[in-house]
């Protein structure tokens, strides 16, 4: 998991072995031992390459999700990718228990469906939603009119 970890995450940003080896403080060849799993980095070295790429020591060590045949790069710090969703006949789908968990989802909750035509749906819990609209009416109304 760690050696595909650290090579999806080399090249999503475009990196060469010696830039990302330069950034930990070691040689290209240690690296490169590191990405072919013959090696594996001690935990300081780990801590770096973690807060480097903007991820946790876990994500980057233990993350080995899949979206069919696609490895998944570990998601930053506060970014969530739980995999896929099946829609039924009706619409449903099911929220991943992780998911529900991470934001404290229970039966009976209200959500916000949000599009984009672009980028997809994303779902927002309407009390959160609600309270920024407010927000956002009453800072509209204080603004003086030009």
């Amino acid at each position: 998991m760690l050696a595909e970890n650290l090579v999806v995450l080399r090249n999503i940003r475009g990196l060469s072995q010696e830039d990302v080896a330069e950034v930990i403080g070691i040689s290209r060849q240690s690296y490169s031992k590191w990405e072919l799993g013959q090696t594996v980095p001690d935990i300081e070295k780990c801590a770096r390459l973690a807060e480097f790429y903007g991820i946790t020591m876990d994500a980057l060590i233990h993350q080995d999700e899949q979206m069919g045949s696609t490895r998944l790069a570990p998601a930053p710090v506060g970014k969530h990718l739980w995999g896929t969703v099946v829609m039924g006949a009706k619409g449903q789908i099911v929220i991943p228990k992780a998911a529900r968990d991470t934001f404290q989802l229970k039966e009976g909750d209200r959500l916000v469906v949000l599009g984009d035509d672009d980028q997809g749906i994303a779902l927002v819990k309407a009390e959160i939603f609600e309270e920024r609209m407010h927000r956002a009416l009453a800072a509209s109304q204080q603004m003086p009119e030009e």
